[in-house]
């Protein structure tokens, strides 16, 4: 049977009488928070799960489309670095009463702009280290703590996180990055749905080889 009603990526709840789930992008207020369309969190909200953002750094969490974030994930962002090319990280400047001024931002070791790219699932209580960069297609096993880049339709696991394995050929991969299904229009989606989820892969293959030719 199919949904008469459109998808609508500014809907907060997109599963009807139920909260726990969350279109995060309607839901920022943090500027420097930028999240694509119809990803969703299995959670009430989602900023919490973002800690030490601090505008100071100029730091950004960049998060693309359709991606699945599940519940108790946690984004950590620069500002929870401490100084480590000196004796002591303590940071005295932080705290009231002590004498010393904040360190230069060349002595922080600042990691950059955090960015998850699009259909990316995070798998519960996965912890995102800051300046990751998370390629198109992965996933996240549960409980991991990612702290370095991860590949594109790659799976990695554990803490630290390392690969577990590619999930498709180098040849699918790289047309699936070429053509992007998550930026086609939502009728267009709709029309890729039983392509998209289909597990005979080298049918989506050949369908993706036509579509780019």
């Amino acid at each position: 049977m199919k949904n008469k009603k459109k998808p609508d990526p500014n809907t907060i709840h997109p599963i009807a009488g139920y909260d726990q789930e969350i279109y995060v992008k309607p839901t920022i207020s943090n500027p420097n928070i930028i999240v694509g369309d119809f990803t969703y969190m299995a959670d009430k909200e989602f900023e919490s799960h973002v800690t030490h953002l601090y505008e100071w750094n100029n730091d950004k969490l960049i998060i693309g489309k359709f991606c699945q974030i599940a519940s108790g994930v946690e984004f950590i962002m620069n500002g929870a670095n401490h100084q480590m090319n000196a004796v002591s990280t303590f940071p005295f400047y932080t705290l009231e009463g002590w004498n010393m001024n904040a360190p230069s931002i060349e002595d922080l070791p600042l990691k950059g702009d955090t960015i998850i790219g699009n259909d990316v699932w995070i798998g519960q209580n996965a912890t995102i280290l800051p300046g990751v960069h998370i390629g198109d297609g992965a996933i996240i096993g549960a409980n991991s703590v990612v702290g370095s880049d991860v590949e594109a339709y790659t799976i990695v696991a554990g803490n630290p996180a390392r690969l577990i394995r590619k999930r498709f050929d180098d040849e699918l991969t790289s047309l699936l990055l070429k053509y992007k299904w998550w930026d086609q229009s939502i009728e267009d989606i709709q029309e890729l749905i039983p392509i998209i989820t289909n597990h005979d892969l080298e049918f989506v293959k050949e369908f993706l080889k036509d579509k780019l030719k």
